[in-house]
């Protein structure tokens, strides 16, 4: 049955409230977890300060907390790629945008750094990240198709190659073998080396 108008507005405020609490406990995760990653509930609870009882009414468990985390990560990649109008740009330029963002990505959620994170079970469903991995071929596709790329290799398999780079990259700069400026500048010589391209010239940016 519809909300009445007296039952309306208290409904609105109490799902306001609940978003309200969801996004401080993701966006507090985010900077916990990325500074401490055996941080438990109660100092995510604190950052956002909200009770132990709001985070497990929202994330019954530690693991759901991370997984909505990197849930919102995917999220806010996808919106920002497709903001980006890659599609728009010559095919090598395109994926060294396309790796900035993710190296940006990394920044922001540093959690996604951490593998024990990541490696963490999920229910069925949609990743996000297999969409932003689908955009990826999309765009070696592009680059096949006008000759910037080299065909030799299926877009899926290039795709899901760069994708492993990124998570190698990412465990290089987890451990501090290496900074994230030096495994950036190794990743884009190694993708571009994959796809059969030459480094875009970046200085007319």
């Amino acid at each position: 049955m519809p909300d009445t108008l007296e039952s309306a507005g208290p409904v609105r405020r109490r799902r306001s409230d609940a978003q309200r609490n969801i996004d401080a406990i993701i966006g507090a995760a985010r900077i916990v977890l990325g500074d401490r990653p055996d941080a438990s509930m109660e100092d995510i609870a604190a950052a956002a300060g909200v009770t132990r009882q709001t985070v497990y009414a929202h994330f019954p468990s530690r693991d759901g907390l991370i997984l909505a985390l990197i849930d919102a990560a995917g999220a806010e990649t996808l919106a920002v790629i497709d903001a980006a109008r890659l599609d728009t740009a010559p095919p090598a330029e395109a994926l060294a945008q396309f790796l900035d963002m993710c190296w940006q990505l990394l920044d922001r959620f540093p959690l996604l750094l951490d593998p024990a994170m990541i490696r963490i079970p999920r229910p069925s469903g949609p990743d996000p990240h297999d969409a932003a991995t689908a955009m990826l071929e999309r765009l070696i596709q592009r680059g096949q198709r006008t000759g910037d790329f080299d065909r030799a290799l299926n877009a899926d398999w290039l795709a899901g190659a760069i994708v492993g780079l990124i998570h190698t990259a990412a465990g290089q700069v987890a451990a501090g073998r290496l900074t994230t400026n030096a495994v950036a500048t190794m990743l884009l010589e190694s993708t571009l080396r994959l796809c059969g391209a030459t480094a875009p010239d970046r200085t007319q940016r």
